[in-house]
């Protein structure tokens, strides 16, 4: 584990936060996302997570790891890790714009964190693959 935890450093968290932050933010602002939110079946919402989750997971393994199959600990820990500071990430940006309604509706709350969390995370795993080698 120590060699997984190794290769994250503070500019890794730094870039996943901050390619979070960039693609989360506009998109937290729309109205049809608090919409979404409320009106799309949970069917759909898995759908986008797991979508979003393989995206991350072919990015990673193809741009960052450049297809070295003896990494996939490494990858999968990654992509973990990107997905949940993002969800983090998200749920901050909710809540500050008063959008995230767990203690109301912890449905609809979730639901809006998920669905932000498909473009936020592809926009973290974008930015954190920036001047690897």
């Amino acid at each position: 584990m120590k060699s997984v935890l190794g290769n994250i450093n503070f500019e890794d968290i730094s870039k996943i936060i901050v390619g979070a932050a960039v693609m989360g933010i506009p998109i937290a602002f729309s109205e049809e996302l608090w919409e979404f939110g409320e009106t799309l079946p949970v069917f759909n919402i898995l759908i986008l997570g797991v979508l979003s989750l393989g995206i991350q997971y072919f990015y990673t393994y193809y741009s960052l790891f450049q297809g070295k199959e003896n990494h996939s600990f490494h990858i999968i820990f990654r992509v973990s890790l990107n997905y949940v500071l993002t969800f983090l990430n998200v749920g901050i940006i909710l809540f500050a714009l008063n959008r995230l309604s767990l203690s109301s509706d912890f449905l609809v709350g979730l639901k809006r964190m998920i669905i932000l969390s498909f473009p936020a995370s592809l926009g973290a795993v974008i930015v954190d693959g920036f001047d690897k080698e």
